[in-house]
Parts: structure tokens; C-alpha cells; sequence
């Protein structure tokens, strides 16, 4: 076997992880601490993608435009909250699944409305389009690299404000029961709104930095959403850690199986039926994970309470 390339696929790996990890750890907020189940999430990643084109066109620069994308896909989000969403928290899942299902169709159409139906490219600086060596022999991308360090930046972010500050107390403490919250004086309405507004950031924040390794288009959001929900259900759903781990498998599963998955299978079988059968193979793992998880253990990796 090729070190090198299993070195790179490995980082290629890690790179994807992370990027369903800014995906997953917003829905995981949405969905595990305020029990709503969000259909709408990857139309905040396609959303903020789309902005951050439109702003690094503007400004001429990605790294300004990435900067003004984050409170903006926030404000977008806190907007559909307050607007669409605040009323479903009563109402069951189904309800739920159906209201956000209407928001990806509305979403879609507004963004064909206002940035039309061609897709766009979001041009990166010099120092981002490079590569160095990280290892002797293995020459890495430079923006690759750079979406590892954000995503774990991210990830440490993320711990401490749920662990160890005072909104990550009432988060958990809205998430166990959010009526005893509110009557200790607590805008559970307003916490609510922000922890809704934080997961959109983490959509948008996905968004834009996956824009400039695909093309921004409409509907980008909904592959990567059924992914962001195995990455949950896999680690526990309102489990930061569990998102953290689980979207990391997942990305391993991924990227590794695609690239060494034809070669062994080719050992068993033509090279041609190997190389046509090894794509399906490998997304096909990640969901047969899942479905071990949820027979053996159905709470996820990584439950809450014990995470």
C-alpha cells in the first residue's frame, strides 16, 4: 500500500469529518436540546455559502467575506425562528418534519429568486490556493488545512461554551426542563432564539467553507443533511462529543473506503465490477454503522448525560 496516499486520504478523511461536524454540531443543538427536528438545516448551509460568494465578489476578498457570512447566516437563522419555527415546539415531529420539509422548498425558490438558477465559485486568496509538505513526501493543500484547524478551533469553542460558561448551563438546563428555567427568570424564548441562531452560524460556517471546494448551487444542502443526521444519531443526539467523534468515522468511512475500497474488492472480483461497485460500498458503510449503533446502542456513542 502507498503510505502517501493513505496519509492523504486519511487527512482528506479528517477534512470531511470536519466539515459534517460544523454541520452536525448545529443540528445537534436544534435537534437535541430544543427537540426540533430541522429538515430546513442544509438550506442554511446552502444559504450561507451563497452569501459568502455574493460578499467575496463584492469585497473582492474570501477572508472579509467569511468574516461578515457568520452573523449574517446567524441573523438569517434567528429571522426563520422567529418567523416560522417558534410555534412548532409544542407541536409533534411529524408537524415538525412537515413545516421545515415547506422551508427547504421555500428556501430553494428564494435563492433561485434572488442569485438565480446558476451556480457560483467562490475564488480564493494566493496564500489559500498553495500546498506545502506536512510530511516528508506528502504535500498537502493549504485550504484543506486550513478547514481541519477551524473545524477543531470550532470544536474547542463549542466545548467550553456548553461546559464551561453560564449560557452552556442554561442551554442544559433548557434541554432537561425548559418550564423550571423559565420560572427561575430565564427568557427561555430569547435562549431559544440564540442557541437556534448559534446552529445556523455553524450551518453557514460549513457553507462557505466547503463553497470554494464545490460549487455553490442550489440544493447543496440536502445530500450532506442525511450525512449531518447519521453523524448524530451515530454520536448521540444533543452530544456535542458525539458529533465530534461520530462525523470524524464518518468521514473516515467515507474518503478511505472510496480510495482502497476498489483495490481490495478488485482481489474478489474484476477490476471494472470492483471500481463500479466500491462508491456505493463505501457511502453504503456509513449507514450500516448507524444501523449497528441503533441495534446495540440506541441512545448513540456519546449520550448527553454521559458525555
Amino acid at each position: 500500500m502507498n503510505w502517501i496516499l493513505l496519509v492523504e486520504q486519511v487527512l482528506n478523511g479528517v477534512q470531511l469529518g470536519l466539515l459534517l461536524f460544523l454541520l452536525a454540531a448545529g443540528l445537534t443543538l436544534v435537534f437535541g436540546i430544543m427537540d426540533l427536528v430541522n429538515l430546513a438545516h442544509g438550506s442554511l448551509y446552502m444559504i450561507g455559502a451563497f452569501i459568502a460568494a455574493s460578499l467575496t465578489q463584492l469585497t473582492g476578498s474570501f477572508v472579509i467575506a467569511a468574516i461578515l457570512t457568520l452573523p449574517a447566516t446567524m441573523l438569517v437563522g434567528m429571522a426563520v425562528e422567529v418567523l416560522c419555527l417558534r410555534t412548532l415546539y409544542d407541536r409533534d415531529h411529524l408537524d415538525q418534519v412537515l413545516a421545515t420539509f415547506g422551508l427547504i422548498l421555500f428556501a430553494d425558490d428564494f435563492v433561485q429568486l434572488v442569485w438565480g438558477p446558476a451556480g457560483m465559485d467562490i475564488r480564493l486568496p494566493e496564500f489559500l490556493r498553495t500546498s506545502f509538505e506536512i510530511l516528508p513526501g506528502v504535500v498537502y493543500p493549504t485550504y484543506r488545512v486550513a478547514i481541519i484547524v477551524v473545524g477543531l478551533a470550532v470544536a474547542a469553542f463549542l466545548y467550553f461554551l456548553v461546559a464551561r460558561t453560564r449560557i452552556g448551563m442554561l442551554i442544559r438546563a433548557g434541554a432537561s426542563n425548559r418550564e423550571m428555567v423559565g420560572a427561575l427568570g430565564v427568557n427561555i424564548r430569547l435562549l431559544f432564539t440564540l442557541i437556534f441562531g448559534l446552529g445556523a452560524m455553524m450551518a453557514g460556517l460549513a457553507g462557505l467553507m466547503a463553497g470554494p471546494i464545490l460549487t455553490v448551487q442550489i440544493g447543496m444542502g440536502n445530500d450532506i443533511l442525511i450525512l449531518a443526521f447519521v453523524v448524530i444519531v451515530i454520536g448521540g443526539i444533543g452530544s456535542i462529543r458525539g458529533a465530534f467523534v461520530a462525523a470524524l468515522i464518518v468521514g473516515l468511512i467515507d474518503t478511505v473506503g472510496r480510495a482502497f475500497l476498489p483495490e481490495i474488492l478488485g482481489l474478489f472480483v474484476g477490476q471494472l465490477a470492483a471500481d463500479t461497485a466500491a462508491p456505493s460500498i463505501s457511502s453504503m458503510m456509513s449507514y450500516l454503522l448507524m444501523a449497528v449503533i441503533l441495534a446495540f446502542r440506541p441512545e448513540g456513542l456519546f449520550p448527553p448525560r454521559s458525555g
